[in-house]
């Protein structure tokens, strides 16, 4: 089934697209309308739709208001604008801000009928698991890269040209992003895969400790130092060290730091001997250090060692499109794992997935995915399953997406009576000046008028 709102407020329009649309034998289509942007804008926080159809200008705003909410929560959903007449200008707006197509008005059968199958089919293909769009690099099976936002494609891009050089690689991005995934690809992906990937979090070291873990100690080069020890330095020799956290490094050991990216040579605590080591470094950090540059607390001089090829992974929220894919990546896996027979999420709960804003990025979809895998009795993820962080999105509530729409529109036509019936008050039922006094058109105010039954006393 194909779920369509129409946002028109042409009453002509809507009743003659309700027509056509019964027509159509293929797909089944259910059809819901609104005739203003709120009441679009309500539709679309308790219905999971697969198409919007809305005209270009409305009573209290414009299409193009829709088509960047849309797009902006939930980038899956088709939006198609309808203009009255084809003006290049409306067109580069609609396409620009992420319309799918237009439409010129009045609308004919064929017209509908074409952009129902099409999307129908567009919308089948997409939820196909066997033909989700995904980018796995064939070196690296055991941890896939999976994307299908521009954003993501262009970090993978980045990774297969920097991965057989040497080159010092800084990947920046919020926590939760993947940086550890990205620089593991990179190591799997570069002639030094048979040699070691040696990971440090700066963070999770404390400052007296950090740069015996690095360059390693010799017997006797402090207390508690009882024997020789190599440092991930060392451990690192001819593969990938991954530095997590590079922006907690204290300034005392960025001077050391510097010296060994920029020479390949340490020196162990408590050692005068030099060691020449060949190490490739991959450096993370959630912090702005060109900020902590100009305080004082990064130094430049390590900052551009550490710049040669830089790698920003962007935030969750910055790429919906990878939501879908990654949500039934994560179902694939989870099952597997907790042994269960879940196979899809249903259209609600990725709705819901696609207008959280993600703050734990990536690890909360993950987390979030392997809870309902946990939650869930049957074969399905469903919206009630799906329980996210109250500093995003509040949790479902009990009822079902109908059960809410039913009430929601009984409490709309309430409303939208009381507000005719005090406007057409107030102008001693003169249709003409009721409708001026409510900012529509006296046709629109007639029909709503019928449709709410609606008489003169």
């Amino acid at each position: 089934m194909l779920l369509v709102l129409a946002v028109d407020d042409d009453f002509t329009q809507t009743e003659l697209l309700k027509e056509f649309i019964k027509g159509i034998e293929y797909p089944t289509v259910s059809l819901f309308t609104a005739a203003t942007v709120t009441e679009a804008l309500h539709f679309l926080e308790v219905k999971a739709f697969d198409l919007v159809l809305t005209d270009y200008r409305l009573p209290d705003g414009s299409g193009l208001e829709i088509l960047k909410h849309i797009k902006a929560r939930n980038p899956t959903i088709k939006v198609v604008v309808m203009t009255a007449f084809e003006d290049a200008r409306q067109v580069i707006d609609i396409f620009k801000n992420g319309g799918d197509d237009y439409l010129i008005k009045p609308t004919s059968r064929t017209d509908i009928e074409h952009l129902m199958v099409r999307s129908f089919e567009q919308t089948s293909v997409e939820h196909e698991n066997e033909s989700v769009d995904r980018t796995i690099l064939d070196s690296f099976q055991d941890l896939p890269i999976i994307c299908s936002s521009d954003g993501m494609r262009n970090v993978i891009n980045i990774v297969s040209r920097a991965s057989d050089s040497d080159a010092t690689v800084l990947v920046t991005g919020e926590s939760g992003t993947g940086k550890e995934l990205i620089a593991r690809l990179i190591h799997e992906s570069s002639h030094r895969k048979a040699r070691a990937f040696v990971t440090i979090n700066i963070a999770a070291l404390p400052e007296s400790l950090m740069e015996s873990e690095l360059f390693g100690h010799v017997k006797g080069a402090f207390t508690g130092a009882s024997q020789d020890r190599e440092g991930r330095f060392g451990e690192a020799d001819g593969g990938t060290l991954f530095i997590d956290e590079i922006g907690d490094v204290p300034p005392a050991i960025q001077v050391k730091l510097l010296r060994a990216i920029q020479f390949g040579q340490i020196q162990r605590v408590g050692e005068n001997a030099t060691r020449i080591l060949d190490v490739r470094i991959i450096a993370a950090t959630n912090k702005d250090l060109r900020i902590m540059m100009d305080n004082g607390s990064f130094r430049t001089d390590l900052y551009w060692r550490l710049h040669v090829v830089p790698i920003h992974l962007p935030a969750l929220r910055e790429r919906k499109d990878d939501i879908p894919v990654l949500a039934e990546h994560f179902i694939r896996k989870f099952s597997a794992r907790n042994k269960r027979e879940v196979k899809v999420i249903s259209r609600e709960a990725l709705d819901l997935l696609m207008r959280y804003p993600f703050p734990g990025n990536v690890r909360e979809l993950e987390n979030i995915i392997e809870r309902a895998i946990l939650m869930t009795r049957g074969t399905t993820i469903f919206r009630k399953d799906i329980f996210v962080d109250d500093t995003g999105l509040a949790p479902a509530r009990d009822e079902t997406a109908d059960e809410v729409l039913n009430g929601y529109e009984t409490r709309i036509r309430l409303f939208e009576r009381t507000m005719l019936l005090e406007a057409l008050g107030s102008a001693t039922w003169n249709q003409s000046q009721a409708a001026r006094l409510l900012g529509i058109g006296e046709r629109r105010l007639r029909s709503r008028m019928e449709i709410l039954g609606i008489q003169k006393p």
